[in-house]
Order: structure tokens, then sequence, then C-alpha cells
């Protein structure tokens, strides 16, 4: 019997969702979940060599080079026994998403479209409580007391990035440095859309397309 293989990656703009769809996908199939940011953190933390060399980059407030990125997402992508991932935030640029088909040919381009407007409006009623990384919502996770954290009764606060003007130029940008790999990955035939609001409105939309490519994960899983 010939092993399947499954290479897929989920692109998003900042507060579309990505993280509760890319949670969702890995609780419903057997893929392992790659997210750029968080390996190069912790490469960081545990200062090996690319998070020393990628640390020098970032502290100058300087992106890491793509020759960088590609061999150190290659090595994250290696790792996996199984051939089954979902890769999340890479790649940012065109010139990393060809780099990257050069080494791996992928099943699957999940990009999630919200509105911007929609996507201003859940950040810009946003709060935190610092101390604890606490996170609220008005109108769908609002603090008991408003202001106020459920647990400690401190004062919550806005990030300076949260405000609609900041979120705006944040949304630009990558519509402007996303848009060519869309366009990569829609010329390759394997980018699909999914539209909505919110999470839950998308994730059924997901859920039929994996359902497609792996029926006898998510049949596994539900069994569970």
């Amino acid at each position: 019997m010939s092993s399947v293989v499954f290479k897929s990656l989920i692109l998003g703009a900042p507060a579309s969702g990505k993280g509760t769809i890319s949670s969702r996908i890995i609780q419903n199939f057997n893929l392992q979940h790659i997210s750029s940011g968080d390996k190069l953190r912790q490469n960081i933390q545990k200062k090996t060599e690319v998070g020393n060399e990628a640390e020098r980059y970032i502290k100058d407030g300087k992106l890491v080079p793509d020759d960088i990125m590609i061999k150190f997402i290659s090595s994250e992508i290696k790792k996996v026994p199984n051939q089954m991932w979902l890769l999340d935030g890479f790649p940012r640029t065109v010139s990393q998403a060809e780099a990257l088909w050069k080494v791996e040919k992928l099943d699957l381009a999940i990009n999630l479209v919200v509105p911007f407007q929609v996507i201003i409006n859940r950040v810009k009623d946003r709060w935190i409580h610092l101390p604890s990384g606490r996170v609220y919502n008005v109108g769908f996770n609002a603090p008991k007391v408003p202001g106020k954290d459920d647990v400690t009764g401190e004062p919550l606060v806005q990030r300076e990035d949260d405000k609609p003007e900041v979120v705006l130029k944040r949304l630009e940008l990558y519509k402007q440095m996303t848009k060519p790999v869309i366009e990569f990955y829609k010329d390759k035939n394997i980018l699909k859309d999914f539209h909505g609001e919110t999470s839950d409105e998308i994730w059924p939309k997901v859920l039929e397309s994996l359902t497609f490519y792996l029926p006898f994960k998510s049949q596994t899983n539900n069994n569970n």
C-alpha cells in the first residue's frame, strides 16, 4: 500500500482567524502544524545556529533573508515523518513561494478571505490584561465588568497596534505583499478561497474541502 502525503499551507490576513482554523484542522486531521513564527521563536530561545542568525536580523528591524528562511523551513518540513503538514506563516513573498515549490510541490493552499472592515471591527474591540495575556472582545467574549480583568479586577488596555488606523495599514501591507503569492498558487491550480466573516462561518467550508482530500483522516477522528 503506497503511503499518502498531503502538503498544504494556510494564508490569511492578521486577525482573519488563521490560528483558529489551523488548530481545528490539526484537531480533525493527521496533519502537523508548522508555524514559521513559532518555530523561529523556539530556535531563537534555544540559541540554535539558525536562531542566532535570524535574531541578528530581527534585532536590526530587518526581515530574515529568503535563503535562510527557505533552508530553515525545509529542515522543519523534513522532520515530519509522514509528510502530512500544514504550513503557516510562510511563504510571505513570491520569491519564497517559488523557492519552496522547487523543493516541495504542495497539494493545497488554503486562503481565508475576511473583509477588512470586519477584521478592523473585531480588533478594535479587543482588550488585553497585560500581566496575564488574557484577551477579551467586546461583543462575544466581553469582561464581566467593562474595562476590568475577570480574575484580578485590574484594568484592561488596548494595544497600540490594535487601533483601527494601525490595523488598516497592516492589512494593506499584507494585501500588497501577499497578492503575488496568492496569484502564484492560483496559477498552480492549488489555491482555494474560503470567504466568511467569522471562523465558525468559514470552518465548515474548510472541513468539507479537506474531507474531500483526506476523508479517511476525518472519519477516523470523528469516531474518537
